[in-house]
């Protein structure tokens, strides 16, 4: 049973993990942390884990986390830049759930996170965390970047096809939902209920921090800089993510190859359902799930294409998705813990 320490288990990602860990065959919660509640049971911060996981949380000891098989680290943007170089000096697999590690250019860090990457040369070393992408490189990694919630969404549901470049990449317009959960578990005042309940608002319009995530794993999958629009929006539910993505379809592209090529790229993918028309992805389909369900539909009047994804955000966005990479990287069965 592999010992695993939740480096930072009380935000809404680290419960997450830990939940998924306690049915895991393979894995369990063996050190957890929190500054915050540092002293106190988890089951105290989090009291379905009563009988269930009463660790007790602790201020980082990197001579327990060293004690344990591997790492994941569930840290605020900006923390993990400075945590994770330290945490890869104990000889553990590490993986990063911030997005401190997802970029390969640290020039774009001061623009669209705000601060000044540290540790530029492990940007060169971390494995972009999309299974369904980069399955060889994540099983030999030492230092995984979990993709963000929204990137794991559009991602999967536009890569396909701009790999076989069927559709154009220069207007591609995503249009994404996501549940309160997703700004975390720090309290601030738009996410108070009565700020955000009754209420559906777009937020971050054209500085989105995931926005040069997406447009670096679809410029890899076409071979040329892509750029995109993408405008996120606030729901006033828990979790999920639904992501509306329009494209143009290149001359001579039609509905059936469409088709064809979801069917190829994920005919193997334990964690892809594709659905059939007239079917289209809703949140509460995947909710708790490491489930992402596509769905498309070709509007003749416009000449667009319409794709639909849908994911929970904290699962397949998060730490689902995290147990998976964990489970590639481990050599253990890539659904373990998530079925």
């Amino acid at each position: 049973m592999l010992k695993i320490a939740v480096v930072g288990a009380t935000g809404y990602t680290g419960k997450e993990l830990v939940q998924i860990l306690l049915r895991h065959p393979h894995a369990r919660p063996y050190y957890v942390t929190s500054t915050s509640f540092a002293g106190q049971k988890l089951s105290a911060v989090y009291p379905q884990f009563r009988g269930l996981c009463d660790l007790t949380l602790e201020e980082l000891d990197l001579k327990k986390v060293a004690a344990c098989d591997f790492i994941f680290a569930a840290l605020p943007h900006g923390t993990s830049v400075k945590l994770v170089p330290q945490l890869l000096q104990t000889g553990k697999k590490v993986i990063d759930l911030s997005g401190d590690f997802r970029l390969q250019d640290a020039k774009l860090y001061p623009k669209w996170y705000g601060y000044e990457h540290t540790a530029p040369e492990l940007l060169e070393q971390s494995v972009y965390g999309l299974p369904e992408v980069n399955r060889r490189e994540i099983a030999n990694a030492t230092l995984v970047a979990n993709p963000g919630c929204y990137p794991t969404g559009t991602q999967l549901a536009i890569l396909p096809l701009l790999a076989e470049g069927v559709v154009e990449s220069n207007d591609i317009i995503i249009d994404a939902k996501s549940g309160v959960s997703g700004a975390g578990r720090t309290p601030k005042q738009a996410f108070h209920f009565p700020e955000c309940t009754e209420n559906f608002k777009a937020y971050k319009v054209t500085g989105h921090q995931h926005i040069p995530e997406i447009e670096q794993g679809l410029s890899r999958a076409a071979g040329h800089p892509v750029t995109l629009l993408f405008t996120p929006h606030l729901v006033p539910m828990i979790r999920g993510i639904l992501s509306t993505i329009y494209v143009r379809l290149k001359p001579g592209t039609t509905e059936t190859l469409i088709s064809e090529i979801y069917q190829e790229y994920y005919k193997d993918e334990p964690f892809i359902r594709l659905l059939p028309p007239p079917e289209l992805p809703e949140t509460k389909n995947v909710s708790s799930t490491n489930f992402c369900d596509l769905a498309f539909s070709f509007d003749r009047r416009t000449g667009r294409l319409i794709i639909i994804s849908a994911i929970d955000n904290l699962v397949k966005g998060a730490a689902g998705q995290a147990v998976q990479n964990m489970n590639i990287m481990m050599g253990r069965p890539e659904t373990a813990g998530l079925q």
